[in-house]
């Protein structure tokens, strides 16, 4: 989850929903009497009475939330209330509900937030890998670090080159450097994605020199392109599919290693558990370190009206500190676990 915008004075937290945990860590923040608003779809009518029709319109509304539902829908979380603000064609009191979903943006405003919810903000934030982006030009470049709660610039260098049309040995001079800081920030932070934008050529002249000197590094750089330079840049460059595609990326290799340690533990008869009887036992225990739980499961268990006891042992492991992770069944990981059932926990200690 990426915040946004804060002002706990105000009560104020705007959110981006990143993942379909998210989803579930919303689903435990927001309470009644808690305002909602962000983008949502309201039906219309348009025409006289004879020629009348209904259309789905985007508007813009804060409701007063009286009812929170993740339990009986797609991958979504359902924020019902009564309509505080809206456009004039919406009746104020009126009954709306907004779907909340991945890529949604929301503001939640409460009267006081408690520690343990602006924890959950937190921890959710944590679950993220960091991405460096690097924005170049002929004789700048621009290094940030992206994390789930924003972006910083680390840096920001200038090279001597010559003239436009005029190769030289500075440039390529001014290259190697970019690609030996490029290879220091990756390997400081830690960052399993690398962003290379500019405009023109530049980032495949730079990739070129990378490839030939750090080559272990190579395989993490996303080429991308972009019109502006500096930090101007950056702002461009977030909102390229280049980016949304390395997270998504970067969600999956997290999930994937997550199903592949509960397989090691259960390989090794050491600390794990799966399927619904055994998780649940080891969760009533307070043993779970991680819990994993595909969204099929999770369906499924809409679907026979069940959810509300997954739900609880999701909460369980929550209050006892351990990690819940729901793992989407689009990739292969997913579809291992769905072969244990759709869930598993590992755990902190071997219970039998």
């Amino acid at each position: 989850m990426k915040v946004i915008f804060k002002d706990l004075k105000k009560g104020e937290l705007k959110v981006l929903v990143q993942s379909l945990d998210d989803l579930w860590y919303l689903a435990q923040i927001i309470e009644e009497e808690d305002r909602v608003s962000g983008i949502t779809f309201r039906k219309i009518k348009v025409g006289s009475d004879e020629n009348a029709k209904v259309v789905r319109k985007s508007v813009h509304l804060e409701i007063e939330v009286e009812k929170i539902d993740f339990s009986m829908y797609g991958d979504s979380l359902r924020v019902s209330g009564k309509v505080k603000k809206g456009p004039e064609d919406v009746p104020l009191g009126s009954y709306h509900t907004i779907d909340v979903e991945v890529d949604s943006i929301i503001l939640i405003t409460k009267d006081n937030w408690a520690n343990y919810q602006l924890q959950k903000i937190k921890d959710s934030q944590e679950h993220g890998e960091k991405v460096l982006i690097v924005t170049l030009e002929r004789d700048e470049a621009t290094y940030a670090l992206l994390t789930n709660s924003g972006y910083k610039v680390i840096a920001e260098i200038e090279g001597e080159v010559e003239k436009k049309g005029i190769e030289d040995k500075k440039d390529k001079e001014f290259f190697f450097e970019v690609a030996k800081n490029i290879e220091e920030y990756a390997t400081r932070y830690s960052t399993p994605n690398i962003i290379v934008a500019s405009p023109a050529f530049w980032k495949e002249d730079l990739y070129k020199v990378i490839k030939k000197k750090y080559p272990a590094i190579a395989s993490r750089v996303t080429l991308a392109t972009c019109n502006t330079t500096g930090v101007n840049a950056i702002e461009e460059v977030l909102k390229r599919d280049e980016v949304k595609q390395v997270l998504k990326r970067d969600r999956t290799t997290r999930e994937s290693n997550l199903v592949e340690e509960l397989f090691k533990e259960i390989a090794k008869n050491a600390n794990a558990a799966y399927g619904w009887i055994e998780v649940k036992q080891v969760a009533e225990a307070h043993a779970v370190k991680i819990l994993l739980v595909t969204d099929d499961y999770i369906r499924e268990k809409r679907e026979k009206k069940q959810f509300k006891e997954l739900d609880n042992v999701m909460k369980e492991v929550d209050r006892n500190q351990g990690e819940v992770h729901i793992i989407s069944t689009e990739h292969d990981a997913g579809k291992k676990l769905n072969g244990l059932g759709g869930i598993g926990a590992i755990l902190r200690y071997k219970l039998y």
